[in-house]
């Protein structure tokens, strides 16, 4: 099929990429010339493991432009633009899913179908819709919410573990899940469950599922603050109540919390529509879910401060990490670069690290010092935070480590180093939600 992605970035341009390698032909338009001119090279211009490949396999299937002409003579349209949050608010800015739908007008003929991925407040497609039936009738919206996870981004768009189809109650719901179980024919084959509904409850799921997961971190750091208090251990905590089937094991790792361009911003996005429509009360425990994951920020900062002896001021730190999770580069609302600007600002000599971030880490916070390896950010160090639990800082050997730093104590922050292991080789080890003897046998 002929298709076209509006917005190629992280979603746009992974999502272009899948429907190529799917069979289709694909042409990805974008306003950001550079951002275009890169991907048209078959350079990611964002870290995402396998997006390069999946680039270059795709050639002569996939091409990228800003010209909106582009596409005209393409029989489905995904919208793949950003939905941040507006500006000293919490609710969502959906002006660039409106301007895309604007500039897919003059190329929209009847039996077309729009499909919106982006992540936008329930009732968003229903006001695109009544504009798609006042001025191009004959053609379908449906809502079919995007799922990635940073990091494993490629196999979920390939491998998808489900498919929601958000179908408008106009008529068009028949010829629209035809094209887009067409579009999705391979993954469909392969087993991935397709989830049929209204356009309102497509464009809850995503808002419901970011929800759910943040609750059920914020849960587990909620815990690991009555651990603290109380000398309990809330990885054996965690470890306990996950083989509980009702329960599970994922998203129980205590912390420092989540963050990102999704799941802030989504359940803040999330709670502001709910009030607009009159159902706040719904959705209040959201806001401690939030408070929550931010008060896992300043605990970090406050136990720094008490392994420095009460002030980090002039301290050197060293910080392993600035993404907001491993296998990505993104540093939006990262608790790793807040940590870090937080102690920096507070008088701290801090030395960040990251093996894909640094560039993006530095544009966002240019007073901070940066180092390529955890051994340079590491040399002179008073103290050691590991906020960003990649492989090879999780694989570091402390012994090698201890040599170079001024004083053997890290602070763990994703709980994803072995107490045991560190303190055998002389670090003095912290962690959130771990009493001082955890790992000691």
């Amino acid at each position: 099929m002929r298709i076209s992605v509006i917005g190629c970035g992280y979603l746009g341009a992974v999502h272009a990429a899948g429907l190529a390698a799917l069979g289709h032909d694909v042409v990805g338009i974008d306003v950001d010339a550079e951002k275009v001119a890169r991907l048209a090279a078959g350079e990611a211009p964002f870290y995402e493991p396998g997006l390069a490949g999946l680039l270059a396999a795709a050639t002569g299937s996939l091409r990228f432009t800003t010209d909106p002409a582009a596409a005209a003579g393409c029989t489905v349209h995904f919208i793949c633009v950003g939905t941040p949050q507006r500006p000293g608010e919490n609710a969502a800015d959906v002006s660039h899913v409106e301007t895309a739908l604007e500039m897919l007008m003059p190329c929209l003929d009847p039996g077309d179908v729009v499909v919106g991925k982006s992540t936008v407040p329930v009732g968003t497609a229903e006001a695109l819709l009544a504009e798609l039936q006042a001025l191009r009738p004959g053609v379908a919206l449906v809502w079919n919410p995007e799922f990635l996870r940073e990091g494993h981004a490629v196999h979920d768009t390939l491998h998808p573990d489900r498919l929601v189809l958000g179908l408008a109650a106009d008529g068009t719901a028949d010829h629209a899940r035809t094209v887009l179980r067409e579009v999705y024919a391979r993954p469909i084959a392969e087993g991935a469950p397709v989830v049929e509904t209204d356009l309102a409850t497509a464009q809850l799921v995503k808002a419901a599922a970011n929800s759910f997961l943040a609750t059920k971190i914020s849960f587990i750091n909620a815990m690991a603050e009555v651990c603290e208090a109380s000398g309990g251990d809330v990885v054996r905590l965690a470890e306990a109540i996950g083989h509980d089937a009702r329960i599970g094991h994922r998203f129980l790792g205590a912390g420092l919390g989540f963050g990102g361009g999704c799941l802030p911003k989504d359940i803040r996005g999330f709670m502001a529509r709910a009030g607009e429509l009159g159902a706040d009360q719904a959705l209040a425990f959201l806001a401690e879910v939030d408070a929550i994951n931010l008060r896992r920020r300043v605990r970090m900062v406050d136990l720094a401060r008490e392994e420095c002896g009460g002030s980090i001021v002039g301290r050197r730190i060293a910080i392993l990490g600035a993404a907001f999770k491993p296998e990505s580069d993104d540093v939006r609302d990262s608790p790793a670069l807040s940590v870090a600007a937080q102690m920096s600002l507070q008088g701290a000599e801090v030395v960040v690290t990251d093996p894909q971030a640094i560039d993006n880490a530095r544009r966002r916070w240019p007073e901070l010092k940066y180092a390529f390896t955890a051994e340079e950010a590491a040399t002179g160090a008073d103290l050691v935070l590991l906020l960003t639990e990649w492989r090879e800082y999780v694989d570091l050997d402390p012994h090698e480590l201890g040599a170079v730093v001024h004083q053997r104590r890290v602070l763990d922050g994703r709980n994803a180093l072995d107490p045991a292991r560190w303190r055998a080789a002389g670090w003095g080890y912290r962690a959130l939600g771990r009493p001082a003897t955890a790992g000691v046998s």
